[in-house]
């Protein structure tokens, strides 16, 4: 052991603490060496910015009067539906949630131009969002429509929470039918015309601790521009994943994760459009991670050309749920703007923007320094592979 976190935390409080980014702890090890990077560092930054679908709110507005119970009747925020089935007027908006008068791809492919990804922006970002509700009055809540303006401002309560974020690892999707197809991938075009990939890799936060060591239920994040935390695994969470010196080499962890909307800024939730998919919202996650120990200073300073992953097919594999990989890539590959597929060269594309994702491990390592933002200890860790969790497909059953 050669630090722990109260140790790190009493540092922050004294303006003494070392704090780099992953990318700069890989620069450092390549200077050094990972003995004395480990030494000379207490916590290192990780940061992603990306589409992140399992994303989703929940509000209190607050009683009217007189009272009406949204739980059980039809509930919308500037024409999108929320999920009402909590209480009178708690509800919880998802980022894939659309207008009931979108067409879908009813016009092929559906443009998909706004939905929960786009109201939850939009309520950062201070605008006013119409609220409508239609119910049935009881005697304790008598009223039955509901019809007026809603700021983030006014709210009781509005909190992220989002069941599956930060996935430790993705596929490259490509297409090997003869028709351009769209997915939540983004569009890939006919016959291998192009390769899509969906990580910050180097700088991404499960990677950088790929057992959990570090990162656990409690965690403490920055989330959306503001703070949350850890506050459970993530849906899919699967760490019985396939790994390569201890990287997975295939989708594996996740976290669920949550804080206080009004603390966060829209430039790091972005309601998104996927042409021919749906809509989703566009998320700024980032963790630090302590350096207790050489092997957790060993997996943070991990490089793009040492991190995997598999490339799949979305035309036919995919969809079907077939096992069929075509091939592995490092993610310096991925990076090149060209990887091999089959003997064909493929031009790649980044859905997560390395960009913003360096950015967030900056400004994260800018709060530590000026002692703003403070470690703490997961009060429970995440299953891993000893624990026999492990993310399982549908069995069906017939009707």
């Amino acid at each position: 052991m050669l630090r722990t976190i109260d140790e790190i935390n009493k540092k922050i409080r004294q303006g003494e603490v070392v704090a780099v980014t992953a990318q700069e702890l890989i620069d450092l090890v390549d200077k050094k060496g990972l003995k004395q990077a480990a030494r000379q560092v207490d916590v290192v930054t990780t940061g992603t910015f990306a589409p992140m679908c399992s994303s989703g709110a929940y509000f209190n507005i607050g009683h009217s009067k007189p009272k009406i119970k949204l739980g059980g009747g039809n509930c919308y925020l500037n024409d999108v539906p929320v999920y009402t089935g909590l209480a009178a007027c708690d509800f919880y908006l998802g980022v894939s949630a659309l207008p009931s008068d979108d067409p879908r791809n009813k016009i092929y492919p559906g443009a998909f131009r706004y939905g929960g990804g786009h109201v939850i922006e939009e309520l950062v970002g201070g605008k006013d969002i119409r609220l409508t509700a239609q119910t049935y009055a009881t005697d304790c809540y008598p009223r039955k429509d509901l019809s007026t303006w809603i700021n983030i401002r006014d709210l009781n309560e509005a909190v992220l929470f989002n069941i599956r974020n930060c996935y430790q690892n993705y596929n490259v999707a490509v297409n090997l039918s003869d028709k351009i197809i769209y997915t939540y991938m983004g569009l890939l075009k006919p016959k291998l015309g192009n390769a899509n990939y969906c990580s910050a890799a180097q700088l991404s936060p499960l990677f950088k601790d790929p057992y959990y060591k570090t990162i656990g239920i409690g965690t403490k994040i920055f989330l959306g521009g503001g703070v949350g935390f850890v506050a459970w695994q993530g849906t899919q969470h699967n760490p019985t994943a396939k790994r390569r010196d201890g990287l997975p080499i295939e989708p594996a962890g996740t976290l669920a994760v949550i804080g206080d909307l009004k603390g966060m800024q829209r430039q790091w939730l972005r309601g998104t459009s996927m042409l021919g998919y749906g809509t989703t919202l566009t998320v700024g996650i980032g963790i630090p991670i302590p350096i207790l120990d050489e092997e957790i200073a060993r997996f943070a300073a991990k490089k793009d050309e040492e991190i995997y992953t598999q490339i799949v097919d979305y035309s036919r594999a995919y969809p079907q749920g077939e096992k069929q990989i075509l091939g592995e890539v490092n993610y310096a590959q991925l990076k090149s703007g060209r990887i091999k597929i089959q003997g064909k060269e493929v031009l790649t594309g980044a859905l997560s923007s390395l960009l913003k994702a360096e950015e967030i491990c900056q400004t994260l390592k800018s709060c530590i320094k000026q002692g703003k933002f403070s470690l703490t200890q997961a009060v429970a860790p995440l299953p891993g592979a000893q624990s026999g969790y492990c993310f399982k497909p549908l069995k069906e059953r017939p009707i």
